[in-house]
């Protein structure tokens, strides 16, 4: 018989006796057989070579060929493409959002984040609120659908000014409220202008809501009423999102002065300021609300207990007057509701309790003494970068980069060398201006980590300009 033939008989009785052995079995030796079948070396070898690549048997080198595992066949997966076309192009980026709620590995210094670290987060006591609040009568019945009287005569007393309870509606946090009041205000495909850097999650909403943002330039006081009055202007918008109140990311607040200007140009503009009020707690210094100051309806106010209190205690109020409170109750009521009772009652207990103050005095003593060091620490480690400004509380300094740091690069050299930052081009709607990070010094478990991390990040600058250097 020719070659190929013996190869393919050699072959056949192979699998025949593959199957018989079973997965792991050794099948015989090159030498048995050629013996038992009276066939050339050449014709074992290319036979088991052939079984070897349907998988049948695999092969190692000085121990013989051995049968192997069995390989199911999987089902095609299948094909979702078609949701491409079903979906059109509004297309929501999660990257910056999920890159700021991660949580560090093992041994790495986060220099990032957005809430108070586990140590200061009042746990215990709002473990005793909440046991306490799931006692009250009615805790687990339907709440009001506008949210508890009490809770929203809270927040709007926290507002201050003429705001008064029948003005507030209770949300499901800060981001919730941003993405509801986005929707609410602007139709799909018109601009809604913004400070710029500004917070990222402000710019998903916006993009989910199907805005487009629209930048309006900052200095160290906030946002230049001059330059807003512009924007509305030339884009016609309608809305302009801004953090008055310690800026996320640069530390800017807005002075009164400035805030009325800014109400003065809305008005003229005939346009809702949406106001989000995320860190009046993170400071004992805060100015008076934009909504305090309001008297035409102008402004929507967005107030939270996450940021001071605890990640997890998703409570926030909406803040409005006349059609655009309707409308923003009807979505609120349309899309989700209500906020769970047992919620509500438990934020309630706990602002009413005197572990309220107890708990903003210490979280403020704290973050100036974190601040200061995260401030010393680059002065030190990182003299060729400039903080924006020393905010009046927050959790974040801002700061300018060498304009010949490549940002990303540092970012990535960072982590690889055991430490997280921001990045600062996520902050921006449109082209930044430079090479920035947003630097957190709320999230280091202590001042020695602390210090620790910005003398990583210093080393990963130097890393970086070693590698970019000609």
């Amino acid at each position: 018989m020719n070659n190929d033939s013996s190869i393919a008989q050699i072959a056949a009785i192979l699998r025949e006796e593959a199957e018989r052995l079973g997965p792991g079995a050794r099948l015989p030796s090159s030498r048995e057989i050629m013996r038992r079948h009276n066939v050339s070396p050449v014709t074992v070898s290319r036979a088991i070579g052939q079984l070897a690549a349907e998988g049948r048997v695999v092969t190692r080198p000085g121990s013989g060929a051995f049968v192997a595992q069995p390989v199911h066949p999987t089902r095609d997966a299948a094909d979702l493409s078609w949701q491409t076309v079903a979906l059109g192009d509004r297309v929501v980026d999660d990257g910056p959002i999920t890159a700021l709620l991660g949580t560090a590995p093992e041994g790495v210094v986060p220099l990032t984040g957005g809430y108070l670290r586990p140590g200061l987060r009042p746990d215990e006591q709002l473990a005793a609120a909440a046991a306490r609040a799931v006692r009250r009568p009615g805790a687990w019945a339907r709440p009001p659908l506008t949210g508890l009287p009490e809770l929203r005569r809270w927040f709007a007393t926290q507002a201050g000014g003429d705001v008064t309870a029948a003005d507030a509606l209770i949300v499901s946090g800060g981001q919730a409220a941003l993405t509801n009041a986005f929707r609410a205000l602007a139709a799909p495909g018109t601009p809604i202008l913004v400070e710029t850097p500004t917070y990222p999650g402000a710019l998903a909403a916006a993009k989910a809501a199907g805005l487009r943002a629209m930048a309006v330039p900052m200095d160290r006081d906030g946002v230049r009423p001059e330059l807003l009055a512009e924007a509305f202007a030339m884009t016609g918008a309608r809305v302009f999102f801004c953090q008055p109140t310690l800026h996320n990311p640069t530390g800017a607040t807005l002075p009164v002065e400035r805030r009325e200007q800014v109400l003065q140009v809305a008005r003229a503009a005939g346009a809702f300021v949406v106001e989000d009020d995320y860190a009046r707690y993170l400071t004992g210094q805060a100015p008076p609300s934009l909504a305090s100051m309001d008297r035409d309806g102008t402004v929507v106010h967005i107030g939270s207990l996450t940021k001071i209190l605890a990640p997890s205690l998703r409570v926030a109020a909406v803040i409005a007057r006349g059609p655009a409170a309707h409308r923003l109750r009807a979505a609120q009521l349309v899309e989700s509701f209500f906020v769970a009772r047992p919620l509500q009652e438990t934020a309630l207990e706990f602002v009413g309790s005197p572990a309220w103050r107890r708990h903003l005095a210490a979280v403020h003593a704290e973050i100036m003494i974190r601040r200061d060091a995260l401030a010393a620490a680059l002065a030190e480690h990182m003299p060729t970068t400039e903080p924006h400004l020393l905010p009046i509380g927050g959790m974040h300094l801002w700061v300018r980069l060498p304009a010949d740091v490549d940002e990303g690069a540092l970012v990535e050299t960072a982590r690889q060398n055991g430490v997280l930052v921001s990045p600062g081009r996520m902050y921006y709607p449109s082209e930044p201006p430079g090479p920035r990070i947003r630097v957190t010094h709320m999230a280091a478990a202590h001042l020695a980590e602390l210090r620790e991390g910005v003398r990583r990040l210093a080393e990963a600058l130097m890393i970086t300009g070693e590698r970019a250097a000609p």
